[in-house]
């Protein structure tokens, strides 16, 4: 169980505890436009992301993780090399749909933080396409099993989440409700679905 700043020793308490502060947390950051005055496709960008979400809850928001981590039978890159591995990430081109997703796969192996790193990550990857080719994911249109399963496989090889992100791309990227439905969808892939961000924003 991690360390925690609201002294809670439950992990049921601490899951449920954690989705409703960084669920008003996302909403928020897209509400006040906070979300668009950080850096697009670096390392600082979603690193602030994840203090933003994360700082009232842990104390290691927005820091380079000091310890390995694995999922499953699969290893994400050793602490030693992440800071190299980062710089590498944030040179790495973002002028194509593909390479964005290249750059996004990059990431996740990199998993640079102790937790919370697919739900800031893939505010970061929207944040990129919708720069670059000005589109976002509408995530609450992937499938959570699709989406694990191909995020699995995507270091070997990512056709699958190639075809599965570019299918549910949308060009309406301002628009709350997909950035809502959005936040719901990435928060299920990880087990959290206590709440909706529809019922916290009432």
């Amino acid at each position: 169980m991690l360390e925690n700043k609201l002294g809670i020793t439950n992990e049921v308490e601490l899951s449920k505890k954690e989705e409703k502060i960084t669920k008003l947390k996302a909403l928020e950051l897209f509400d006040t436009n906070k979300i668009n005055e950080f850096e697009v496709g670096t390392f600082k960008g979603l690193s602030d992301i994840h203090s933003y979400l994360f700082s009232d809850i842990y104390y290691f928001a927005g820091k380079i993780r000091d310890v390995n981590l694995a999922k499953g039978n699969f290893r994400f890159v050793p602490a030693m090399y992440l800071e190299d591995t980062l710089n590498i990430i944030n040179s790495m081109p973002q002028d194509t749909f593909n390479n964005i997703i290249k750059k996004y796969i990059e990431m996740n192996v990199a998993h640079p933080f102790r937790e919370g790193n697919g739900r800031s990550t893939r505010i970061w990857l929207d944040m990129i396409l919708k720069k670059e080719i000005n589109k976002v994911v509408d995530w609450s249109k992937i499938d959570k099993d699709d989406y694990l399963l191909a995020m699995e496989r995507s270091p070997i090889k990512d056709t699958e989440i190639n075809i599965l992100l570019k299918n549910a791309l949308t060009d309406r990227v301002d628009d709350r409700t997909v950035y809502m439905k959005g936040i719901d969808a990435s928060y299920l892939y990880e087990g959290y679905n206590t709440y909706t961000t529809n019922e916290l924003d009432n």
